[in-house]
């Protein structure tokens, strides 16, 4: 039976992952387990996170191995840690399911296909939690099954799966079991651009609101480095031509804050 496991990386974050738990209780659809992989934080949250997971059975607590260094070493950890029949996905503290009913909504579409698709990509929005607003919303294109050559052509377009909104199935750990060493901030994109690398790959886009992010985040406040990073990871996957997915994929930022700010 397919099931879902939620990776989240923590770091004295616990005042944030209330709403995120909570979420996740509430989901319609029961088969879900929750892994907190710390990166040793105090003991307020790890007393937290202990009390959490006394509570809340499908909750675990893992230490961030020391060989696995950052937030990225933290979800290389996570993939590990999924089983043949876990979709998996990976969420920050300040995540939290966007409906109580977006799991079994997921589920359905993944039973209902005749070939199950390797990854399943969803929407997110981004949200400023001081004013209860949305600040821009994350959505992959086209809403269709994709194969290898239609998800790479679209990955060249600049359009980039959220992290948080993509469900990596057993059919990508596969392929691509972990996420590139050297990526402090832009990992989960280099890891999709690299998928695209496989043949028969089958990624399905849905039309499904599945996350709310807070706006914000050490991403957001390592511009320089973030911009590094992505450069990096289209060269990788595109040589020379890495400058057109990289100019059109924030001309694509830009038109989404443009059309949440009307």
């Amino acid at each position: 039976m397919n099931s879902f496991l939620i990776v989240v990386p923590t770091l004295n974050s616990f005042l944030l992952l209330p709403k995120l738990v909570t979420s996740l209780q509430l989901q319609d659809f029961r088969n879900w387990r929750l892994i907190f992989i710390d990166g040793f934080s105090n003991s307020d949250h790890i007393d937290w996170l202990e009390r959490c997971c006394a509570s809340e059975s499908r909750c675990t607590l893992l230490m961030q191995d020391s060989s696995e260094s950052g937030i990225f070493g933290a979800m290389n950890q996570g993939f590990s840690c999924a089983s043949e029949n876990d979709w998996l996905l990976f969420w920050g503290s300040d995540d939290w399911a966007a409906a109580s009913n977006v799991l079994t909504l997921l589920l359905n579409t993944i039973k209902y296909q005749k070939c199950s698709p390797d990854m399943v990509v969803c929407s997110g929005l981004y949200i400023d939690i001081s004013r209860n607003v949305v600040v821009r919303s994350s959505m992959f294109q086209p809403l269709c099954l994709l194969n290898t050559f239609t998800y790479r052509r679209a990955l060249f377009l600049g359009y980039t799966p959220p992290h948080q909104g993509t469900l990596i199935g057993p059919g990508a750990r596969a392929r691509l079991a972990r996420y590139a060493d050297g990526f402090r901030l832009s990992a989960d994109l280099d890891y999709f651009l690299q998928l695209s690398r496989f043949n028969d790959l089958r990624v399905q886009v849905l039309d499904l609101e599945l996350v709310h992010m807070s706006s914000g985040g050490i991403s957001g406040q390592q511009t320089q480095r973030r911009l590094q990073e992505v450069r990096h990871a289209y060269q990788r996957a595109f040589g020379w031509l890495w400058w057109f997915p990289f100019i059109v994929r924030y001309m694509r930022r830009l038109f989404s804050l443009l059309l949440v700010s009307r």
